[in-house]
């Protein structure tokens, strides 16, 4: 939906960066009478099944972190990850990839070594910890002489005469030998050809979930959120993370049940994990899909999603929920979209994934803070809907003027989309849709498609009916219009940096 990066820079600089727990609130009396909005907004207020999440500040690392599926980084690669931190500071990570989606054909895997610092708050991504990380050895293990092949081939086609030799000549291919491609003690550094770095690590979030309704000692999930990959190959190298990747889990407190933990920990360099067949379901759209928590984007975007399908006249509708916080507490507006999708057809690039293309046509915005309201009341007339009459929890259509300038948003618009359905262990049914862009622009010709995919959305309805979107509204505005929203009075901060960013929208 555009680039507005800098708008929630400005939103967030008062939320406040000190641990807390977000106690799930119960349901509203009244809320019977909320048709389908019920279920799913039971989702969205209460993330992930109505647990209880707590911060630790600061990150406490030690212990062995796995993840509990296969997982997409754009390219695309398919891989599983499974790392382990001591209390000297230093990791050993292992990271296994994979020729397919399911990750049950193993490529090659590395074997990571090294060192992690943990240092302050981060000023950009509210609620995450900056680290510095040094390594000492990365090595390669290779699960096929077709493999070998392959990565000795762009060692030798991008790196220096030394890195070449990294590797044995020909075709030869000696199982469970580990290569070494990085030494700090020789320095040499043969990893770029792989396209390989541990960015990740430099930005890091712990979150500890306490699920409700579940077996004593199931209760307690812990989840290790590591930095974002950048959606461009040229740009990985270079890239500090703002955003999370998909969070790796405690080992020892993990969500239940999960077919896949056991056999990623007790994984190594030489027995890569193949996880369990899974069944390949058809792109059935139709129907509701919320947010399963709060989701964090690159560039500090916090929001929740919820959309809906109807399959009989290919039609979406949804929802964007901004906040100024990585709890999704602070609300500061909110997005409505609408528009048509096209009939799926299999990606040729991303095994398992469905190629869309959707045509935004319709939108409408709510500004839910003051800040805000203030910055729609200053652009340009005739940029942003109605101008000059923008107030907070009023909805207003920015159609007729074809989007919104200072939000960033275009109409009509066109997008390429990558999609993908699983079923989870409780056997719900999760919607992958692609990953935007890292640099904050959006996915609207067919070479800026997405190779990987963002959060997975729950499916909280079946088929679509009529769109209580009036209800739904209504809802959402009362519960922040009790709990309250920033000011300019309540945050200095923000209001200097609104005095600054307002003259410049004078000039879009």
């Amino acid at each position: 939906m555009g680039c507005y990066w800098w708008l929630i820079v400005a939103l967030g600089a008062c939320a406040s960066g000190s641990p807390q727990w977000d106690v799930p609130r119960r349901p509203q009396p009244g809320a019977a009478r909320l048709h389908w909005e019920s279920q799913c907004q039971y989702q969205l207020r209460h993330l992930q099944d109505g647990a209880r999440i707590a911060v630790v500040l600061p990150p406490r690392l030690e212990g062995h972190w796995i993840s509990i599926g296969c997982e997409v980084r754009p390219g695309p690669e398919f891989l599983t990850r499974s790392y382990m931190f001591y209390s000297s500071r230093m990791f050993k990570a292992y990271q296994f990839y994979y020729r397919d989606p399911a990750c049950r054909d193993p490529s090659h895997s590395l074997v990571i070594k090294g060192k992690l610092r943990l240092r302050q708050a981060s000023w950009i991504t509210q609620g995450a910890t900056e680290a510095d990380y040094h390594l000492h050895k990365v090595g390669i293990v290779f699960h096929s002489q077709s493999a070998m092949r392959e990565v000795a081939a762009r060692i030798n086609e991008t790196s220096s005469s030394g890195c070449s030799r990294s590797l044995p000549p020909g075709k030869t291919w000696a199982p469970g030998t580990v290569y070494e491609l990085l030494s700090a003690k020789a320095e040499r550094d043969c990893t770029a050809a792989l396209g390989f770095t541990m960015h990740e690590l430099s930005l890091i979030r712990v979150e500890k979930r306490y699920q409700l309704n579940q077996p004593q000692g199931s209760r307690v999930v812990e989840e290790l959120y590591l930095g974002d990959v950048h959606t461009e190959w040229s740009e990985r190298l270079r890239y500090r993370p703002t955003g999370y990747q998909r969070p790796l889990q405690s080992a020892l407190h993990h969500v239940h049940p999960c077919p896949a933990c056991g056999i990623i920990y007790r994984s190594d360099e030489h027995h890569p994990p193949h996880l369990p067949r899974q069944a390949t379901l058809p792109m059935r759209l139709s129907g509701r899909w919320a947010s399963a928590q709060c989701e964090v984007r690159p560039a500090v975007l916090f929001l929740t999603r919820l959309f809906t399908f109807h399959g009989s006249n290919r039609t979406w509708e949804g929802y964007y929920y901004h906040f100024s916080d990585p709890a999704c507490r602070q609300p500061t507006f909110t997005v409505y979209a609408s528009g048509h999708y096209t009939k799926g057809v299999p990606s040729s690039k991303v095994k398992g994934g469905t190629e869309l293309v959707f045509r935004v046509t319709q939108a409408r915005v709510t500004p839910m803070d003051q800040v805000t309201v203030a910055m729609l009341n200053f652009s340009e007339p005739g940029s942003c809907g109605d101008g000059g009459s923008w107030a907070a929890g009023i909805e207003q259509d920015i159609t007729l003027t074809n989007g919104c300038v200072p939000l960033g948003i275009k109409l009509p618009h066109v997008e390429y989309e990558l999609f993908k359905i699983e079923q989870d262990s409780k056997d719900r049914s999760l919607l992958f849709i692609g990953e935007r862009p890292t640099d904050g622009s959006s996915p609207d010709r067919p070479e800026k498609r997405p190779t990987s995919y963002q959060a997975p959305l729950i499916q909280c309805a079946g088929i679509a009916g009529v769109f209580s979107h009036h209800n739904y509204q209504s809802h959402w505005l009362e519960k922040y219009t009790n709990a309250g929203s920033p000011s300019l009075e309540a945050c200095p901060a923000t209001f200097l940096l609104l005095v600054i960013v307002l003259p410049f929208l004078r000039g879009v």
